[in-house]
């Protein structure tokens, strides 16, 4: 067994763009659910929005800007149907309804009347849409080795989607640490924690939470974008599992806390792929498939996060007062 590569394998998901796509999903679920008490079981549901934007206006040769600009604005036009008939419900209803209408967008995306626009259930191919931002690069060509770790400088899963990625995770913590800080930030806890005392003081309750499902569902967006830009757009690749591991992580993490989403995704992506390269150097093929270890694995880190919710409900990072939900 290769200690070496094992531990190399696990370590490397630190920096991986997928596990910042899903920081950046936990963040904006984290104003979804730890500002604002919003039970968002869709955040899928935006992350496909921002990927088809981004991904379908790049392939009719739209700038880098104009594309990003259009997947916000699939999210926000999104956040606006969802949100106006949907945010007056309770957390149990609200979360049927945004699981409900993050399906509805995977299983009309992949429609074959939608194939011209979406490509089905193939998806769009990363040729189509990952060009230019392989172009705005300014890395040279070629690929390049840090500490254990070798990638391409621009090409598919690179060093630079992982400098723009973890950028983006700076930036989005920054912002949230800000706000969860502001008059505005206050607001959101507020409602979360008796939302008719908000409205006895004068606010508008309704539009506090859109804005809060905007602002979750645009990091949800661009969490979408780094998904898909390692691989092609597939939605089934972003179904109801997806939200399911961006609960998990902001509850391993920790929600309301700044960093909780960080080192959610950080910790669950290093457990999965050290239980999983463990287990394929110890235990023989004839014993035990690559499937069933895949799926072993799951259980293994399963059982873990059970023991972490019974014992420490808050998560790593949480606050157990903030616990005290109006649900």
């Amino acid at each position: 067994m290769d200690w070496m590569t094992i531990l190399s394998n696990s370590v490397a998901q630190l920096i991986a763009p997928t596990t910042a796509a899903y920081v950046l999903a936990a963040i904006g679920l984290n104003i979804h659910f730890g500002m604002t008490g919003l039970m968002n079981m869709g955040q899928a549901g935006f992350m496909l929005l921002g990927a088809y934007g981004f991904a379908i206006t790049q392939s009719m040769g739209w700038n880098l800007f104009a594309s990003l600009l259009a997947a916000l604005a699939l999210a926000a036009v999104y956040a606006v149907l969802l949100g106006i008939p949907t945010l007056k419900l309770g957390p149990d209803y609200l979360a049927m309804v945004t699981l409900a209408s993050a399906e509805i967008i995977r299983i009309v995306a992949r429609s074959t009347s939608m194939t011209n626009l979406t490509g089905g259930s193939g998806g769009i191919s990363p040729q189509d849409f990952t060009t230019q931002f392989e172009a705005a690069s300014p890395l040279p060509s070629g690929s390049s080795t840090i500490l254990l770790w070798t990638y391409s400088n621009n090409i598919a899963d690179s060093w630079w989607i992982r400098i723009v990625a973890w950028t983006l995770v700076l930036i989005a913590a920054l912002l949230v640490w800000r706000w969860f800080k502001s008059p505005w930030g206050r607001v959101l806890k507020g409602i979360r924690e008796d939302e008719n005392a908000l409205r006895s003081l004068g606010k508008s309750v309704t539009k506090f939470k859109l804005q809060s499902l905007f602002l979750g569902g645009a990091f949800g967006a661009l969490a979408g974008i780094i998904f898909v830009l390692p691989r092609s757009v597939q939605p089934d690749s972003l179904g109801r599992q997806v939200t399911f591991y961006v609960w998990t992580i902001l509850l391993l993490g920790g929600a309301a806390s700044i960093f909780g989403p960080v080192l959610g995704s950080c910790l669950l992506w290093v457990m999965l792929t050290f239980v999983k390269e463990f287990m394929r150097g110890t235990i023989s093929e004839n014993f035990m498939s690559s499937n069933q270890i895949e799926a072993l694995g799951w259980v293994i880190v399963g059982v873990a996060l059970m023991c972490l919710v019974i014992f420490r409900p808050q998560g790593l990072l949480g606050d157990r007062r903030e616990l005290a939900f109006n649900v």
